[in-house]
């Protein structure tokens, strides 16, 4: 039996356009492209099984960037600052 997620994704029309735009840009980095996308295929009401699928990425991952964008809107996509020692080259 399918587990609902119980974190419901609408977005409203400027959040909608803005992930479209960053999820269809060739030059945005890979990881931005990849939650667009998941939150975008979440609004329209897949299922996290189903999303990893075609993202090829595993449920949890999906399940973490549905939760973040449900409590954060845009600002949870963006990294969060990591724990251990600062990086010493550039990225």
């Amino acid at each position: 039996m399918p587990r609902n997620s119980p974190f419901e994704i609408v977005l409203a029309p400027d959040e909608q356009q803005y992930l479209q735009k960053i999820a269809s840009q060739y030059t945005s980095p890979y990881c931005d492209v990849v939650r667009a996308k998941v939150v975008l295929l979440a609004a329209n009401g897949l299922e996290n099984k189903e999303i990893g699928q075609r993202l090829d990425l595993p449920r949890q991952i999906v399940s973490k960037w549905r939760k973040r964008f449900f409590q954060e809107r845009l600002e949870g996509l963006q990294d969060q600052p990591r724990r251990g020692r600062p990086r010493v080259f550039p990225p």
